[in-house]
């Protein structure tokens, strides 16, 4: 584990707007001159989309070592690019959807999100039957039954949209988020100012915020990662859900989806005509949430 000059260390390079302000100040350059060679390689790195092969290689594996270093497990970052003619896509079926939640800490598992404080990339909302679904903002996320489904009740999960249309990354100051071509969101841990601007433009709630050290013990790690994806966050910056871009990119479901015990959650290349999520948003009576606003989301919900 780091001792305390490190993280401190870490934590000073990591965070490029208290950098800018201490370089209003002049205080800058004293700020980095005490910090590892691995920590001012980290501040000064290029932004993922503008490294070149080698650059990227080398980010990779410094990044392999230090969370290896930290973890005490053997860590993999990769970078596997969009695959091309692929565009993901999200089914949900409602009428399938228990209210189990093991999506929620299937996904907290596979990405590596901080259990204290508790982060979750995926809620479950609740709804008395009857309810309008639609009305987000009156639904519940916090029950806590002794089983599941409850009567009444149904439920409605809910996680980043990816939409077509995101109005998030077009408020970032910095370029830390965008959409890669095979349309998940991304964001680049390295270059987030922790401004908050894309949670602010997200409609549906779906970014959050390391507001302190993420706990993630070492021992429930995944060291599987992809540097866009579930490679561990740093204090001050948004994150979300990527569709497990570290399995997807792969050919492999995403965590949430693999484990629903009811089949509830779909997922696969909706520009492919004969692929399952193609077949049910052709096929079944589809919504997307909050399409009055043109996000034109690519997660889909049927009954």
């Amino acid at each position: 584990m780091p001792n305390e000059n490190e993280n401190k260390c870490a934590d000073k390079n990591l965070d490029r707007r208290r950098f800018l302000k201490s370089a209003a100040v002049g205080a800058a350059g004293l700020a980095l001159s005490s910090c590892s060679s691995s920590s001012f390689q980290a501040f000064f790195q290029d932004h993922f989309r503008e490294m070149d092969k080698d650059e990227l290689l080398s980010t990779l594996k410094r990044m392999e070592e230090e969370y290896s270093k930290k973890y005490g497990k053997k860590f993999t970052v990769s970078a596997e690019a969009p695959i091309d003619e692929t565009l993901f896509g999200y089914g949900l079926d409602i009428s399938r959807c228990i209210g189990c939640r093991r999506c929620v800490y299937a996904c907290v598992e596979e990405n590596n999100q901080s259990r204290d404080p508790q982060i979750h990339w995926i809620s479950v909302l609740r709804f008395k039957k009857g309810d309008k679904w639609m009305d987000l903002e009156n639904s519940t996320k916090y029950y806590d039954p002794e089983k599941v489904p409850e009567d009444g009740y149904f439920y409605v999960p809910i996680a980043c949209q990816q939409c077509e249309n995101p109005p998030c990354t077009k408020v970032c100051p910095v370029q830390a988020t965008w959409k890669e071509p095979d349309g998940i969101v991304v964001v680049d841990y390295n270059w987030c100012i922790g401004c908050r601007y894309c949670m602010a433009a997200c409609p549906y709630g779906a970014r959050h915020f390391n507001l302190t050290d993420p706990g993630l013990p070492a021992e429930e790690v995944n060291p599987k990662t992809h540097y866009l994806g579930n490679r561990p966050r740093p204090r001050g910056v948004v994150e979300k859900c990527t569709f497990c871009i570290q399995r997807t990119r792969k050919g492999l479901y995403p965590a949430c989806s693999e484990i629903c015990p009811m089949g509830a959650r779909k997922f696969g290349n909706i520009l492919d005509p004969e692929s399952e999520i193609r077949y049910l948003i052709d096929k079944k009576r589809v919504f997307r949430l909050k399409e009055d606003l043109n996000t034109l989301p690519k997660f889909y919900y049927f009954i």
